[in-house]
């Protein structure tokens, strides 16, 4: 780490060496050195005088993480005392959307400011056409075979504008968005410094053999135990020593959140943007066994789960998926606790959120924790889809003497906002091409705050969907692959777990949104993420 030393500690050294001077009674020798100051003052680069005053920008992505599985949102299970504290010292969005309800679009959604109309990745793509990718051993033995399909050299992400504003940026934890030895890696898309998970798949373990830090590979003594392993033959499913294998010494969180608080100390002369996209909770159900056994304690014995619905066995499933959150709650903490230490944190943006809700596989189980409400979270209305539940999320923002404690905002937002929000922050230019409205209004409480006339979404995974929040209304059109024509009206006033179809009621809807969908929808470049009815609508326009 390089000696900092504050402009003020430089004007006092500067004041008492001249008096020093002065009692020489040495006039030349005096105008010499008062030379020697002015210019080392003023030969700082033009960089550093620009930026010194930006704030920094952390922002924190869990990974399938509900929007009521913090006590922020109303849990009542699982401790997070930490993102509590967060949410009282800024404030709360209730109405805050990811871009889509999985992985891969709801980042590229993020870092380009564009929802699923125009966003060049709107779907996970494990990008087969290279050989069996889903095959654990193969892609340690051939990291060819590693990453998703890759975002584009040529698109523009969020952490490249603030590069250009003078911000140096870091990325830790999971990224999905090309695969290594494509141009759309990390380092090559505006990251300075990356550390964590090229590739989702491998992210479904907790304990892989390498993670990467920058463009090579980062090796963990880990033992090779690949995602999706059952239970050996013969083991008792009730004993924990039957679960073993499924804990390996370095757990990828850990080693990751060493990596970041390195960056963090190791950024001096300018403001830094560090992107947070931790893998928990997703499953697989991995977490230390300090907090598994706390919340074993605390919730009692269960029964295991055995692995039927993918992932790893676990022998306490709620107790794992619990110590997972708390464990992320803690090292929240434990980097807000640091920032203030080496005095950053006064001069530091932080948001928290979730890139979608919350799963049904990998022995999750958000009936048992609540963990959408009060919106539903089972399969086919969490993840995966486009109710509420599948893409609205927690979100809260933090930033001393700019946002007032204790505040909460039903400002309707999504992810494509964050590009222009955090540009603003910056104080770099938005770019044009980008669907987002800037909140930062929101957050300071000056200024008007534009708004959305509504949002829009297109998922062409599980089945094809669209939809639509317009004001109270919510308008989804599912199973569009399936030859669906049906398109269902909630009134999100009146009913807010979206179970009752009102678009009987209103047909003005059904024609409002048809409309909007010709507007907002681009034909993706990859084939892949098509749908053969969404094209058809938009050509009728013509």
């Amino acid at each position: 780490m390089g000696l900092h030393v504050s402009k003020d500690s430089q004007k006092m050294s500067a004041k008492r060496f001249i008096s020093g001077v002065l009692k020489m009674n040495s006039i030349p020798v005096y105008i010499m050195v008062l030379s020697l100051i002015i210019c080392s003052c003023n030969s700082k680069p033009e960089k550093n005088s620009s930026t010194a005053l930006k704030p920094n920008i952390i922002y924190i992505l869990a990974d399938d993480l509900g929007y009521a599985e913090v006590g922020a949102y109303g849990q009542e299970k699982i401790e997070t005392p930490h993102i509590d504290a967060l949410a009282r010292s800024g404030m709360v969005f209730t109405q805050h959307y990811s871009g889509a309800p999985v992985c891969a679009p709801a980042r590229a959604s993020l870092l380009t400011g564009m929802h699923m109309g125009h966003a060049p990745i709107r779907g996970n793509h494990e990008w087969g056409s290279r050989g069996d990718v889903w095959d654990y051993v193969k892609m340690v033995k051939d990291s060819t075979l590693e990453g998703q399909a890759p975002i584009g050299k040529e698109v523009v992400l969020l952490p490249e504008l603030l590069q250009k504003a003078g911000y140096t940026t870091g990325m830790f934890g999971k990224w999905g968005l090309g695969a290594p030895h494509t141009t759309s890696i990390p380092t090559q898309m505006g990251f300075d410094y990356f550390f964590g998970y090229n590739c989702q798949r491998i992210a479904h373990t907790y304990n892989p053999l390498h993670l990467y830090e920058n463009e090579r590979r980062y090796h963990l003594a880990n033992d090779t135990v690949p995602p999706h392993t059952g239970l050996s033959d013969g083991v008792n499913p009730y004993d924990e020593a039957a679960y073993a294998k499924f804990n390996q010494p370095f757990y990828a969180p850990e080693v990751s959140f060493e990596k970041m608080i390195h960056f963090v100390d190791g950024v001096q002369d300018a403001p830094f943007f560090l992107y947070w996209a931790t893998p928990i909770p997703h499953a697989a159900l991995q977490a230390p066994k300090r907090w598994v056994d706390y919340y074993v304690k605390k919730f009692g014995d269960e029964e295991p789960y055995l692995g039927k619905n993918g992932y790893f066995p676990v022998r306490y499933p709620h107790a794992t998926y619990a110590a997972m959150i708390s464990y992320l709650d803690e090292n929240i903490g434990k980097l807000i606790d640091h920032l203030k230490t080496i005095g950053k944190y006064e001069n530091t943006l932080i948001i928290f959120t979730s890139d979608n809700g919350p799963t049904y596989a990998g022995g999750a189980d958000s009936s048992w924790f609540d963990s959408a409400k009060p919106f539903q979270s089972g399969h086919g209305r969490g993840k995966g889809y486009v109710y509420e539940g599948g893409i609205r999320v927690p979100m809260i923002a933090s930033w001393a003497d700019q946002i007032a404690p204790g505040g909460r905002t039903d400002h309707v937002s999504a992810f494509w906002d964050v590009l222009p929000t955090l540009c603003d922050v910056a104080e770099v230019a938005i770019p044009q091409k980008t669907d987002g409205i800037s909140f930062l209004n929101t957050l300071t409480q000056k200024g008007a705050q534009e708004e959305h006339p509504y949002l829009y979404w297109e998922f062409p995974g599980y089945d094809g969907q669209v939809a639509l929040r317009m004001g109270q209304w919510k308008v989804i059109w599912k199973d569009i692959k399936k030859g669906n024509t049906d398109i269902e009206v909630y009134d999100l006033n009146n009913d807010l777990s979206e179970q009752h179809d009102v678009s009987n009621d209103h047909p003005e809807l059904i024609e409002k949104f048809k409309a909007i969908v010709q507007k907002e929808h681009r034909t993706p470049q990859r084939e892949r993420f098509i749908m053969p009815a969404l094209e058809e609508l938009t050509k009728s326009k013509d």
